[in-house]
This record gives structure tokens, sequence and C-alpha cells, in this order.
């Protein structure tokens, strides 16, 4: 399928004046679609503008290219039109004249009336019919931007790049323009790119947000969906559950790159003779992060030759397609996600050879749907035969996660369909409080501290934890792309190493205090319930006593690390049994590809830690059912509630 607007493996290099180069852009992959509206925020200098103008054909790329409708941009164009921060305007013609002077150029062709007409037409479209006869001089700043976007607008183009258009405008006459610009991109299906400042701006305006990290050679460091249905007004923004998760994740990540641009990097050791020493990680705000967040804290990446940049993800969909695309090296993935995305049917070969984290996740409910007697499986089953026409929501994190599979069977082993009697979102894990409190779900299975920041204000009680599921369940593994560990062998040992310390810290009682405080800080929760389950007793906001659960966080005791090929096959069945992927044939196959043993064990021993063994092991949750790793098929045909289980034949890995 031709892709509209593609940006692909650019560089910007300038040359300067004493001989040297200064790399302004470093390869940015984007694709476009039509009629959507993406922002560029940004630093100062970290190559915005620079992106716009190779767009417009103002400037050449240095490598890569910029692609629209299968034909490379090597020249300005009247199918990109600019509308830059200063108007442009030429102040000897009138209002009617500069939105003329394209019209008549590039639309040539048509006969002078309709010439005339589309003239007219993109004056009233900017209401500036009692302005047409006046000059640039007499229009105020807001007058002066909206002729500049009649003018691009009125020759049609396909794509509309704006530079700051609103950035030296008061804020009234800003929010009456960018209303008007997103009431016009609608109508008429314009696809923009603009450059702000504004994280306001591009919530308000944008489909996707494309974050750029500091020059030089700047690169897109995050893509932020905004998911907030149109048509909008600032008002449905503001009010709607996501906003100021996202807005957050915007100032996050900016806050990120000023902090990296005043300090100086970690210096590293060189002497492991890695094959890669710099590499881009991601993370999701969850608690469970804690050993990417303390490798980095306390020099562990350094410690072994690693120079570590971490990202903080919207969402595990943008983790997934970080890894897969190349953006990210490595992240956290919630446990089921490496098998999903290898078994997909565009498969993304993905191994892992480090568990991060057990346990950790809880089931809420909303306060007053607990009020009315919701407070387990079998209430909800019986609620839903009460109320046929109140169907209660859901969310989970993703579709592979261990949270969508726990909460799946805990509803199933009570006679409840999980895709039947309720309905289940998928919703990112900082998004849950905020949807919950709006009424869009009755609940969720989520990992803290979003459960906790839920009690914490009153919000849901928690009917179950990971520890009443299956204690001990894989959380996150470290999932890497298998290329890139064929590629970077020496590196990702070292990555297994740095991270395997980290999580033997976060482990260590006499640390948890200082891990729940910098959870905290970069996590942007408050310290009292960040600390439950980590460091204090666990509340469960049901009036009972808050209770110590020493394991509700997992992270090295009883050899959490090594990776588990039986727990990894109860997942696929779990998978496979709710039609998420097919049951491989070849399911020995599958799992001993995905668990790279070898490279835990080398990590491992090179870090003088004792041995790491899972056991080979029939595994048991809390309905007492026994899973075989040996005889995976009679399980997934045992279990009563269950989608048409398709098995596959062929080979789901690629050589």
């Amino acid at each position: 399928m031709l892709k509209f607007l593609e940006i692909d493996h650019l560089d910007k290099v300038f040359n300067l004046p004493n001989g040297g180069q200064y790399i302004a852009l470093k390869n940015i992959n984007l694709t476009i679609n039509p009629g959507e509206f993406i922002s560029l925020i940004g630093h100062s200098g970290c190559g915005k503008s620079t992106l716009l103008n190779l767009i417009a054909g103002l400037d050449r790329p240095s490598a890569g290219g910029v692609i629209l409708e299968g034909k490379a941009i090597n020249c300005p164009g009247p199918d990109r039109m600019v509308v830059f921060q200063n108007y442009s305007l030429l102040p000897w013609l009138t209002v009617r004249q500069n939105i003329a002077l394209g019209v008549n150029r590039v639309l040539r062709h048509l006969p002078k009336g309709e010439r005339r007409g589309i003239v007219e037409s993109h004056i009233d479209l900017v209401r500036l019919r009692h302005a047409a006869h006046r000059r640039p001089a007499q229009l105020s700043g807001g007058m002066k931007q909206r002729v500049a976007i009649a003018r691009a607008l009125a020759i049609r183009p396909k794509v509309l790049l704006l530079d700051e258009p609103f950035g030296a405008l008061d804020a009234l006459t800003r929010g009456g323009l960018q209303e008007q610009l997103m009431q016009i991109c609608q109508e008429h299906q314009v696809t923009c790119v603009m450059v702000t400042h504004d994280v306001d701006e591009a919530l308000l305006l944008s489909d996707r947000v494309v974050m750029l990290t500091n020059g030089p050679a700047a690169r897109i460091g995050q893509v932020l969906e905004v998911p907030i249905p149109r048509p909008r007004d600032r008002h449905s923004v503001l009010n709607h559950p996501a906003y100021y998760s996202l807005r957050n994740e915007m100032l996050y990540f900016l806050e990120q790159q000023k902090r990296s641009k005043k300090h100086k990097r970690t210096p590293v050791t060189t002497s492991a003779n890695l094959e890669k020493v710099n590499l881009e990680l991601g993370f999701i705000a969850l608690s469970d992060s804690a050993p990417l967040l303390m490798a980095k804290e306390k020099g562990l990446f350094a410690k072994h030759g690693l120079d570590v940049n971490l990202n903080r993800e919207p969402s595990w969909r943008a983790i997934a397609e970080g890894v897969a695309e190349g953006r990210l090296d490595a992240a956290p993935m919630v446990a089921g996600m490496p098998l999903a995305l290898s078994l997909a049917p565009e498969p993304v070969p993905i191994c892992t050879a480090l568990t991060l984290s057990r346990n950790g996740n809880a089931i809420t409910i909303g306060k007053q749907l607990y009020a009315q007697g919701l407070r387990s499986a079998s209430n909800i089953k019986q609620f839903t035969e009460n109320h046929p026409d109140q169907v209660p929501t859901f969310g989970v994190v993703h579709p592979a996660s261990m949270q969508n599979l726990l909460l799946r069977h805990w509803l199933a082993n009570s006679g409840t369909d999980p895709d039947q009697d309720v309905s289940i979102l998928t919703i990112p894990p900082a998004q849950m409080v905020s949807n919950l409190k709006a009424g869009n779900i009755a609940g969720y299975c989520a990992g803290d501290p979003w459960n906790s920041r839920a009690v914490h204000e009153d919000l849901g009680v928690i009917l179950a934890t990971s520890l009443d599921l299956w204690s001990g369940h894989p959380e996150k593994v470290l999932g890497v792309h298998e290329d890139w560990a064929a590629q970077y062998p020496k590196t990702h040992v070292a990555l297994v190493k740095a991270l395997l310390e980290a999580c033997a810290y976060c482990d260590d009682p006499r640390n948890r205090p200082e891990v729940a405080e910098i959870l905290s800080r970069h996590l942007g929760t408050d310290l009292s319930y960040t600390r439950w389950g980590l460091v204090d007793a666990y509340d469960r906001g049901d009036g009972q006593e808050p209770e110590f659960l020493p394991r509700f966080f997992q992270f090295y005791t009883d050899q959490a690390n090594c990776p588990d090929p039986a727990e990894h096959l109860w997942m696929l069945t779990q998978m496979a049994r709710w039609g998420i992927t097919p049951f491989p044939r070849n399911w020995v196959e599958v799992v001993d590809r995905l668990c790279q043993f070898e490279v835990f064990r080398q990590a491992n021993a090179e870090l003088n830690f004792p041995e790491q063994q899972r056991d080979r092991r029939a595994i048991r949750l809390f309905d007492e059912l026994t899973f075989s790793p040996d005889d995976p098929l009679a399980y997934l045909h045992s279990l009563e509630i269950k989608r048409p289980i398709q098995i596959n034949e062929a080979l789901t890995t690629r050589e």
C-alpha cells in the first residue's frame, strides 16, 4: 500500500565555517496518513523547523529522504504550503490580493471566474470579509495569520506546514485561531504538520505528537497518540480522562531532555569491547520499572560499559512499536508481549533473557460499584444477570499482558464470559484512575501504583492482588528484537548484567525506601501510596487493616529472574484460549527460541551470583487446576469458557 507522506531514515548535516560539521537530525523515520494532524515538539535547537523545511523542500536532506505519494521531495512545490510565524505577507497588497497571488499562479489553468470564486470563498473561510480590502499594516496579528492560512489553503495543497503559527499572538486570539484551524482541517481533511512549543496546543490540535530529542543528532524520542475523539473543543479536551496523563507524558519528556542537556553523560568503561555502547531503553510509568530506574540512578549501566538513555513511553503499544522499528534497543515488556509479537500475522521475533519482576498487579473495582455488591468474580456474574442492560467495562493494559490473562481467568472461573458478559478495553496504565473517576470503566487490572492511587483517592477498592491469583507469576520481561540480540551479543550480556544487579538491589529491604522515592519522582506520584507494597503495608481500601505483603513486588528473590518456558507456555495457552494468537503446534521450538537461557546464564555467572534455574514443574493458580507443560493442549481443551481454538500448523517464527 502506497504511503501518503513518508520521512525515511532522514539525516541533516550542516557544514561549519571551520570545516567541521553539525548533525542536526539523525535517522528520522515517520509515516503520516492523509488528513492527519501531526505536531512536532522539543526544546529549541532540536531541529523541528529544520524538519519542517525538509518536508517543504526548502532544504535537502544529507541522507534519506521525504516521499509524498511515492515521489521524492527535492524542491518546494504547491502541494506543500508553509504558514510561517511572521506571516510573510506582501505589504503593498490587500488581503484579497495576497490570497489571489498564489491562486492565480498555481491554478492559472482554471477560468478567471473560478479563481476569483476560490479567493472569495477562502476570505469567508477565515472570516475576513470585512477586511478584504485592507493591507497588512491595517490588520491585527491574528488577522494577518488568518490571511496566511487562507493563502496557503487556497491553492489546495496536499500538506499544510505550520511553523509556530500562533506563537506571537495573545492567548485570546490564539485560542480563537486554533479552534478555526481545527474546524477547517477537519472539514477539508487537510494533512498538517505543525511545529509548536505549547503542549496544550499540541494536545488540542493533534492526532499524534512527535517529540524530538535534544540536538545535535536529534531523533524522534517518542510518538504520542492523542485518543481524544473529534470534533474537539478546548472544554472537551480538558475534561477527557486521558488529558492530564498525556500532558504529563509530554512534560516529563521535555523535562528529561532538559536534565540530560544540563548534566554530562556518565563515563562508561569500554574494556568489555561491546559492539554497541549507546542504548535507548523504553519504560512505562509503573512501580515495577524500578530495576531500570535504579540501574540508571546507581550507575550500574555505566559500570558495565553502557551509556543508556531511558525513554518513558505512553503505552505498551508504543513500547512494542519502538522495539519493532528499532527506535528502542530494548525495553521491559508485559510478559506475554514477546510471544504475541513473534506469533503475529506479520511476526516480529522478540526474545527475552531476563524476567525483571514478578507479581505487582491488582484487580480494582470502582467504589460505587463495590458498595452495590460487586466484591468478587461471582458477584460480577450475578450483577450481569440482574442488569442485562448494564455491561461492566474493565480496563487492561495490553491484550498479551498478565493483567488481561489473569483478569479473564479470574472472571471465567466464576462462570463470567469476559467477551460476552463484560467488556474489556485496553487503556494505558497511567490512564486507569482517570477513566475510573470519569465512569468510563467499572474497574481494571493493572500494575501499581495505579491501584494504590485509586484507593488513596477513595475511588476504588482492590478485590484481588497477584498474590491471590498466582503468587510469583512473571510480570515484566526484558524484550529485545531477535536480530538485535544476534548483532550485539556482548552488549546484550552487559545489559542483562546491569539489570540483574539492579533487580537484586531493588529486592534488598534496606534499599526499598530509596527505590520508592526514586519511583515517586519519575512517575510523578505521591510518595505515600507509592510506598504501599514496596515499603509499607498494602491498603486494599475495603475498610480492613492494611497488610504487609513482602512478595507483592518480587525483583530477585526465589530465583525470580531466570526465564521459565513453562510460564510462557501457560501464557501461550491463555492467548490461544481468548483468540489473541493461535496455538503453535511447534510450541517447544517457539518457547525455546523465546527464552535466551545462555545469555542469562553467562550474565549471572560473570556477576558471580548464585546459580538460578527454574524447575520444570506443573503450575497451579487460585483455581487449583494443574497446568502441565508436558501437555498444554489437554489443559487448554479442559477449560470450559474459551473461544474456538486455532492450532497453527506452520512454522511460526522466521529462520
